[in-house]
């Protein structure tokens, strides 16, 4: 399949991956939407392009890993993951019931194709990191991906993780920062400021590069130069609206946590190009 149509491929999928989100999480009546909806091209880039997975064996050994470190975002994890085949579309409606596999936070033992479970805040960047040593040590040829937040990054363990894969020279690991600069209390650079993120992670001995996070072929692109990196690992500054693709959610912080209304999910689906029945 030529670049071209591999990057409409993943496009169609980022599209059915936001509209399953906001589907699963109105079906709750809770969740976080506006983080889930901002990395929505950041999953499908890595499962419809770039890691070397499969549904069918959700366990092999020498597969890539993926650590969703801002484990809130998870409905839209749990919407690649369908998306991939790894289970029914269907069980995205049950998500945060009771009983369901997929709750609040990803969790390992219960959801086929999640490699970690995360949810408290720089727990998933710190594992990544030790899949990749472990990768490295081994002489395993697998490679790990992680995804973290702007406002996760105020975690102490975060850096710590980060020093640690600098040292270790850990060019089997790739991570996103989902940039979108707000947390639940408000603006990062405001609440707590993590900037200057490039200068930082270079100290660290990281490669870093930037790139808009809504955009599929860059991202792309930045997934093939990581490739080419040796003996650093890799760090993706990717620049994101909150809430991305749903008008009033953008840029809002009090959409971190909140739930969709009917009317408001009427027209979230209208704005994703779905009517509702």
């Amino acid at each position: 399949m030529r670049l071209q149509e591999r990057e409409q491929e993943v496009l169609r999928h980022v599209q059915e991956i936001r509209k399953n989100t906001v589907i699963s999480l109105h079906s709750a009546g809770s969740g976080h939407p506006g983080g889930a909806l901002s990395i929505a091209e950041m999953l499908a880039v890595l499962y419809f392009y770039e890691m070397n997975v499969s549904s069918d064996e959700p366990a092999e050994e020498n597969r890539d890993r993926f650590v969703l470190s801002k484990g809130h975002a998870a409905p839209s994890y749990y919407a690649v993951l369908a998306e991939r085949g790894y289970f029914e579309k269907g069980v995205l409606t049950t998500l945060r019931k009771m009983g369901s596999i997929l709750q609040g936070h990803p969790d390992m033992k219960k959801v086929p194709g999640v490699d970690m479970s995360t949810g408290s805040l720089g727990q998933g960047i710190s594992a990544a990191c030790g899949m990749a040593h472990y990768a490295k040590r081994m002489g395993r040829d697998y490679r790990v991906y992680c995804i973290i937040g702007d406002g996760e990054m105020q975690e102490g363990q975060v850096w710590e993780a980060f020093m640690s894969a600098g040292h270790f020279k850990l060019d089997n690991l790739v991570v996103f920062l989902d940039n979108n600069n707000l947390q639940i209390d408000g603006r990062v650079d405001e609440v707590m400021s993590v900037y200057p993120v490039r200068e930082k992670l270079q100290a660290f001995g990281w490669e870093v590069e930037e790139t808009d996070g809504h955009d599929v072929k860059g991202l792309m692109d930045s997934l093939d130069h990581a490739r080419q990196v040796k003996n650093k690992p890799f760090f993706i500054i990717a620049k994101t609206i909150k809430g991305k693709g749903v008008s009033f959610m953008e840029n809002q912080a009090g959409w971190h946590g909140a739930a969709v209304n009917d009317k408001q999910f009427e027209q979230a689906m209208k704005e994703l190009g779905e009517e509702c029945i």
